[in-house]
């Protein structure tokens, strides 16, 4: 196969890290006037159905942001250079 051209697209890797960061801002937002709370057992001190709904609700946010930005803006992400490749010949498109 004969590389043609290169093209700049959005790295994709390096877009999850990003994506978590803006969840975490959004909980953390969301969130900071809460009042902490003790669990008197210990097993399920981590179980809480509301900041559960909270981080669904950030990752659905960070997630549509994400989408429109990428849509609209891909050059303001990390870009990585593809390679283009000619068609081959011996299978017709």
């Amino acid at each position: 196969m004969q590389v043609i051209g290169n093209e700049r697209r959005p790295d994709w890797p390096k877009l999850g890290p990003a994506l978590m960061i803006a969840t975490a801002l959004i909980v953390a937002i969301r969130t900071a006037r809460w009042a902490a709370k003790s669990a008197g057992d210990s097993h399920l001190a981590d179980v809480d159905v509301e900041l559960d709904k909270e981080v669904s609700f950030a990752a659905r946010v960070s997630v549509r942001v994400m989408h429109e930005l990428l849509r609209k803006h891909a050059e303001l992400f990390p870009q990585k250079v593809h390679p283009v490749y000619a068609p081959d010949q011996d299978f017709p498109a």
